[in-house]
């Protein structure tokens, strides 16, 4: 790689610090951290009290990052949470799906509509795939952590324990680019809430036996079912997807039959002014993933 190259990414990687991001190296032409890994921890440096991953080592230190790229032509990684960023992660189909398959901004656009807002306007770089990031802010003391494919087929996202390849980057597969020159928007609200994680099931009384438990199970029904019908314009979506993904596990647990639930919350939907095919749609994604992920109930302890 030419010196030009290579002082493209120590600029690159400083813009990124100009925008209050933290950085840290990745290997050249790809996607993957330099830093060493657990098991090649030298036990020296910064590593000296014990190992450090890279999300620990990131940092916004011009000098540091001037010595660190000195070194050699790095990729530059962005550490989602120690930015305080939530980035939405729109994915192409891979080479082997169906041609017709909608790509992962195809299906956030739908999203969108359907909880009632626009495609938010915010910064965002163009992957070497052909996909999108796009870049959030997340509200203070908010720690949520990554998802891949639960929103929307080809919609992950990055926060806490994620990263992100930064503009500038080169891969094989081309560069990463950010058009223009935005500040990263508020994360949207409604996003927020479809990203929360459901409530634990030991939110449930511990000793509770069968019986008891499904009449928990009843009364979570009733409960999400008043709160999707009661929805205002801009979260109603967002109420039955997380209505759905915290009742799925009683459908696994074989405490409510699919059917009850679904019929419940597709009326609390329409109630709440939403199409019955959106709402269709929107119980499905949720509640196969929800059951897909709680086949006992040990797995959402």
């Amino acid at each position: 790689m030419t010196h030009n190259a290579s002082s493209a990414l120590l600029h690159a990687a400083l813009d990124a610090v100009l925008h209050g991001w933290y950085v840290f190296p990745l290997r050249p032409d790809t996607k993957r951290p330099a830093l060493h890994g657990e098991t090649a921890c030298p036990g020296t440096g910064p590593c000296a009290d014990g190992h450090r991953k890279w999300e620990d080592r990131a940092t916004n230190d011009p000098d540091r990052i001037q010595a660190a790229w000195s070194h050699a032509p790095y990729n530059i990684g962005i550490a989602t949470g120690p930015s305080r960023l939530v980035v939405v992660d729109l994915d192409m189909p891979k080479a082997k799906s169906s041609s017709d398959a909608p790509c992962g901004a195809t299906t956030f656009a739908a999203l969108c509509e359907r909880a009632g807002h626009a495609v938010p306007d915010t910064y965002r770089t163009r992957t070497a795939s052909g996909g999108e990031h796009l870049y959030f802010t997340a509200p203070h003391g908010l720690r949520l952590g990554n998802t891949a494919g639960t929103i929307a087929p080809l919609v992950d996202t990055r926060a806490w324990g994620g990263y992100v390849v930064a503009a500038g980057s080169i891969t094989p597969a081309g560069r990463y680019a950010a058009p223009y020159d935005r500040l990263a928007a508020p994360l949207p609200g409604w996003l927020h809430t479809i990203l929360q994680p459901a409530p634990k099931a030991s939110e449930a009384p511990p000793e509770a036996v069968a019986g008891q438990s499904r009449r928990y199970a009843d009364v979570a029904l009733a409960n999400e079912a008043r709160n999707v019908a009661t929805a205002q314009v801009g979260e109603r979506e967002a109420k039955l997807f997380r209505a759905a993904r915290a009742l799925g596990r009683f459908v696994a647990w074989g405490d409510l039959p699919r059917s009850v639930v679904e019929q419940a919350l597709q009326e609390g939907g329409e109630a709440a002014g939403l199409s019955a095919s959106e709402c269709r749609s929107t119980l499905r994604s949720a509640l196969d993933w929800s059951i897909a992920h709680n086949q006992s109930r040990r797995d959402a302890a």
